[in-house]
């Protein structure tokens, strides 16, 4: 109940309801785009001034850990959607490399949920968002070789749209910003990125709530199996960023963020990728199941959740 009442979680709900019942509640589009950018820049920036204060030798191994965690899910999720779901491959592939990929937005969330509840986490965790980002579509790609209707596959338009495109390029950036500002010790832009962050994100998540209902009307057309698997693959991928976030010992805090970074889908950078990738794959299928069934559960339901099971795993093998 107090996660419900969080006022990002009451944005997101009523942009939901407003788009449920058709209402002409929507951010002005320039706006939307401003506020992405603002976010992400808030992330990468906050990201980069803690990672100056912290030793390069202790992010390595989280660095590495969350590169194979990533594509660990990807083939988890896949093997899920093809051998159970009985989906064909391209689809497959499509799907699960939305899974093992980030959803920024969902990490500013649980960033804000334990800045509420003052529970510390290792601050270089805008790093491990980056290294999530990218090896899910590199899976993803090297599963889609195989595909014989990928062999015109355009790489240097995709090697761009992944490295480049506009969540990569701009955490990327915002990191070597805050470093540099850390390094400068100059705090000008501190109020307006760190300050009002969570004002900002609130707007930011009224919007969302108006395009995750937009996608609520093809859940009828995905079926039972991906509705399921839009719920019940979080758990797993949560349960394995725990598992990964306990073996190269990060605090219980970093365990919550870890998790709900494996917990969460991109529909933002993983699209992007695909549509170059894997154009025949069926949009409706990933986009309804990240966005319209993964994102709001994991805004609403799956952060609490895996604060608890994190607290939970921690206290049975006596690492708090």
């Amino acid at each position: 109940m107090q996660s419900l009442l969080d006022p990002v979680i009451l944005f997101f709900i009523l942009g939901a309801f407003g788009g449920l019942v058709k209402s002409d509640l929507r951010i002005p589009q320039a706006f939307y785009h401003t506020l992405s950018i603002y976010l992400l820049l808030s992330i990468g920036i906050k990201g980069g001034i803690e990672l100056y204060h912290n030793d390069f030798n202790t992010i390595i191994i989280p660095a590495v850990s969350t590169v194979f965690l990533g594509g660990l899910i990807t083939v988890v999720a896949f093997l899920i959607l093809s051998k159970l779901g009985r989906f064909d491959k391209t689809n497959a592939v499509a799907i699960a490399t939305h899974y093992g990929s980030v959803s920024a937005v969902t990490f500013a969330v649980v960033l804000n949920y334990l800045a509420d509840r003052q529970v510390k986490y290792e601050q270089y965790v805008t790093v491990l968002l980056v290294m999530l980002e990218i090896p899910s579509i590199a899976v993803g790609i090297f599963l889609a070789k195989w595909n014989t209707s990928n062999k015109k596959m355009n790489y240097k338009a995709l090697l761009h749209e992944i490295f480049l495109g506009k969540t990569i390029l701009l955490l990327v950036g915002g990191l070597l910003i805050g470093v540099a500002t850390a390094y400068t010790g100059n705090k000008q832009i501190n109020f307006f990125f760190f300050d009002l962050f969570k004002g900002f994100l609130a707007i930011f998540m009224l919007e969302m709530g108006v395009i995750a209902s937009q996608r609520f009307g093809d859940l009828k057309k995905v079926g039972p199996f991906l509705l399921g698997f839009g719920i019940i693959m979080p758990f797993i991928s949560a349960t394995l960023g725990i598992v990964v976030a306990m073996l190269i010992h990060l605090s219980v805090g970093g365990a919550i963020v870890l998790a709900t970074m494996a917990a969460s889908a991109s529909y933002i950078a993983a699209p992007a990728a695909m549509k170059i990738a894997l154009p025949n794959a069926n949009p409706t299928y990933y986009l309804t199941a990240s966005l319209g069934i993964t994102f709001p559960f994991n805004i609403i339901f799956g952060i609490p959740i895996y604060y608890y099971i994190a607290h939970y795993l921690y206290q049975i093998f006596n690492i708090i």
